[in-house]
This record gives structure tokens, sequence and C-alpha cells, in this order.
């Protein structure tokens, strides 16, 4: 039922009435005029009856208010209830909006209390849920205990283009840990059980060091400090860890001296931010100093503090040197490579420059990326999809004979090809040099995929005839992905071309 058929003949109006983190002096004043105009008020609370909405809003009520206590069955302990746990909470909120609908039925007025906000992580939008669809309603906003945790830790939560990520602690400890590591601030909630967790996934993403730690904001008992001195024994379900804006807050010192910095070799996929992974987004985040391909480094978001070091394609030695040099003088530096940094790309240069008798007390990491053959796989379907070899056809830093021999002893193995750098302006005779040789070996049925800018708004992904591959058509943009003799080609209903290799293979 829409909004406009909702009924309102002699029916009461329902209220959700956001109260704040707390402090009843940051209670809104309509959420006051609410309070006084309504007939009923009702409240959540634990079987102990305690409601610390009742008790924010306790000097707003009158004698003659109807109260509707409506207390949890259970809440963190097991049940026999034949739905379990969700079934149990599932009739006690059905149960509950019964009751509430009585009382709009007979033409009262209920406002339904809700610490913070009543539709952000509140037991009111279950009332809401049930209820809004049937009556008048209104909900009232409140100050949420984020605001309040940021406004009691006196630090900026985000600033500019910064990302703020709100978390529930129980959340699986994984998921947190990618979560914190891709984000730029973040406040994770409901913590007390789940405090030990909570931390392990600050630490694993290595934000541990920025995190802060705030207990009751605005309330009687309020707790503020580091989450790394926290005792997980103290922690009330109350409570909020508190990643703030990146944006001017302390970094160790550039001087700090030997040994102190790092170096990450991080792969940002074929493309734009879709492809990175969490871990990759935390280390580029983290870093003082972008070092990269100007290509690849525009690729990547501008934050205040940090220095970039674009250069050319073709001096990854230097540029190794620089990011190393950089984390010998205490910098935490990202080098910036398409794809993934260990498939023909940077990873290589940095452990080379690394292994140097200069800089083997730096320390230095290598996080994966999507690789453009990956990439074009899956967008073309699965051509990879059983064994398959990885060339560079780029003849720039290994002569055309070994190119020419491993493509020969791949064809031969009957092995899915995935070829890299296939051809530039100073390159154009390989790809058809390699098609000729492929030939010898494969039927000129054969598919190849050609994979240009896959990820990019230049797009193109099509399968063509091994013979009829064209290396006009092919440049650095593109990758190919040369079929074996099982792999499959065929046109679905829809149009759609789709390529893939059999993982089962013939017995001789």
């Amino acid at each position: 039922m829409s909004v406009s058929q909702r009924t309102t003949t002699g029916a009461g109006r329902l209220y959700g009435v956001g109260l704040g983190p707390g402090d009843p002096a940051l209670m809104t004043v309509r959420a006051v005029q609410v309070i006084a105009e309504a007939d009923v008020v009702a409240y959540h609370s634990a079987r102990h009856g305690r409601s610390i909405a009742r008790s924010i809003a306790a000097q707003h009520l009158r004698a003659d208010h109807i109260e509707e206590a409506l207390v949890y069955p259970l809440t963190t302990e097991t049940t026999d209830h034949p739905g379990g746990y969700r079934g149990a909470l599932d009739e006690f909120y059905a149960e509950a909006a019964a009751r509430l609908a009585v009382h709009l039925d007979a033409g009262r007025t209920v406002a339904v209390l809700a610490e913070g906000d009543p539709l952000f992580y509140g037991s009111y939008q279950h009332m809401h849920k049930r209820l809004a669809h049937r009556y008048e309603t209104e909900v009232i906003p409140g100050v949420t205990s984020v605001s309040a945790a940021a406004a009691r830790l006196g630090t900026p939560l985000v600033e500019g283009e910064e990302v703020l990520t709100i978390l529930p602690g129980t959340l699986p400890e994984e998921e947190l840990t990618a979560r914190l590591a891709a984000t730029d601030s973040a406040v994770v909630m409901k913590l007390g059980r789940t405090f030990p967790a909570v931390r392990r996934a600050f630490e694993a993403s290595g934000r541990l060091s920025e995190a802060r730690y705030v207990e009751r904001a605005t309330m009687a008992g309020e707790r503020t400090g580091d989450l790394a001195d926290t005792d997980a024994d103290s922690v009330p379900y109350f409570a909020v860890a508190v990643l703030p804006s990146r944006i001017d807050a302390p970094r160790p010192s550039p001087s700090a001296g030997p040994g102190t910095g790092e170096v990450v070799v991080v792969g940002t996929g074929p493309a734009g931010p879709l492809w990175l992974t969490p871990e990759t987004r935390g280390a580029l985040a983290a870093a003082d100093d972008l070092v990269g391909y100007t290509t690849y480094l525009d690729r990547v978001p501008v934050r205040p503090g940090q220095q970039r070091h674009g250069s050319d394609n073709k001096v990854e030695s230097e540029r190794a040197e620089l990011a190393l040099d950089l984390a010998r003088r205490g910098r935490r530096v990202a080098v910036v490579s398409g794809g993934d940094p260990g498939v023909f790309a940077m990873a290589t240069a940095v452990l080379e420059v690394a292994s140097q008798d200069a800089y083997t007390d730096i320390a230095v990491r290598v996080l994966p990326g999507v690789t453009a053959a990956n990439a074009a796989a899956a967008a073309a379907g699965a051509p990879l999809g059983h064994d398959y070899a990885t060339l560079s056809l780029s003849d720039r830093l290994k002569p055309w004979e070994v190119i020419a021999g491993r493509l020969r002893a791949a064809a031969t193995a009957d092995l899915v090809l995935a070829l890299y750098n296939p051809g530039s302006r100073s390159r154009t005779w390989q790809v058809g040099k390699a098609r000729d040789l492929l030939l010898e070996h494969r039927s000129p049925d054969t598919p190849v995929v050609l994979g240009r800018d896959v990820g990019g708004p230049a797009e193109s992904v099509r399968t063509v005839r091994l013979a009829d591959l064209d290396p006009a058509e092919v440049d650095m943009r593109t990758i190919l992905i040369v079929g074996s003799s099982q792999t499959r080609w065929v046109r679905r209903g829809d149009g759609r071309q789709i390529v893939w290799t059999p993982r089962r293979y013939p017995e001789a």
C-alpha cells in the first residue's frame, strides 16, 4: 500500500522519535513536542525492564501517558523457539506491533522512543515496517552515536572526498578486516562481546594505531581513548570504535630513520576503481608517496598530504630505486602498477633492486591485482578454464627467438595462451609472426579473444578465428587469448558470443 493509500479515518498517528545519543539535552525540539502530544509512549527494553530510551525521555513523560514497555524475550542467549533466534524476535516484533495497532485503531497517538536515530540500527524500524503502511506516520530524526562519538573525540570524522563506512561489529572478522582496509574513515558499532574480533580486524587491516574508542558518548560513564589500549573485558554494547579522518592526521615522521619505511607494490587491475581489492585500496590510502607510470597513477584518487611521483613507462629500475630511497627515509611508499604487479609489471623491478645490499633492510610487500588475462577471460566467458600459459610478445627484454620457441612449446602442448604486450607503435610485426607460427599447430578455426581496454570506457571484447586475426587491430592496450583444441566458441540465443575451455580433457 502506498503512502497516499494509508488508512487515516478514525486512526491514530504513529511517531518514531529519535532521542539522540543519550544526553537528554541533545533531544530535538520536535522530539520533545511529539512526546508531549502523544497519548501512548512505547519503548524497548531487555528483560530486566530498564529502558535507556525511557530514561533519556523521562523528564518529558506525564503521569497520564499510557506506557507500553516492549520487552525483548531474549538478547544474545539461545532459545528453544522453533524458528530459532530470528524466529523468536520476529514473533516478538509481530506481537509488539499488534499491541501498538490496538492503540492506533482506537485513535490514540503513539510515540515509539528510539535511542539515536529511529532508522539507524534502531529497534523502532521493526515497528515501522509493520505499521507505517497502515497508519499516518512521521519519523523524527535524532543525533546518532556516530556523530556523538566524533564530537566527543574532537577529531574530524570525514573531510573532502573521504569515504565513511559504518560497520556492525557482528560482521565476520574477515569481512570487517577487508572493509576497514578499504575505507578512509569508519565507525564500528555494537561492540561488547564482539570487541576481541573487532580489535583483531583493526590490527589485521593495519589500522589499529589510528583507531579510537568511545564508550557511552554523552551519557554518564562516558569514556574515550585509543582502541589499542582498551581492555576487552570492560567494553559494553554501547561503545564504538572510530577511524577518524586521515587528512591532517599525525603520520610517522619522514625522518624516523632507516628501516622504518615500507614499499608496497600494488596492482590497480586493468582499469579503474571497480577493479581494486580492499587491501590495495587501504595501501593506497595509507601511503605517504605514490610512485608509478603516470597513466596508472591517474587511476588513483588524489589525497591531501600524499606526494605523487609519476614517470615514463620505460624507467622501471629508476622508479624502484626512488621508492626504496623514499622508504629508507621513513616514508610509506606505494608503487602503483597496472593489472597484477607480479605479471609483466613492477613487482619484479622493485624486488630486483630491493635485493641489492643497499636496500636489504627496507620492508617490501607485493599486493595482488586483477590481471588483464583474467579480466578479458571473464568478459569473454571462461577461455582459461583449463591449463593455460601466459607469454609476453614484447622483444624489448628478451629476443624473439626465445618468444618463438616458447610459443611453439605451448602450442605443441595444446595449452590455451594469454598473450600480453602483443603490439605497439614500434612493434608491428610480432602478432602476425605469432599467428603464423600458431597456425602450424592449431586449427584455423581456433577462437582468439581480443580484449581491449577491458573495464575501461573504450572496452571492446570480441572473438575471431585464428586465421582471421588481423595484426592491424591489435595494440598495447589489447590482450589476446588463443584457445586450445578443446576451446569452444558459441553464439547464444541473446546474440552474445561466449568462449570457454572445458575442464575435462578427452582421454587419449
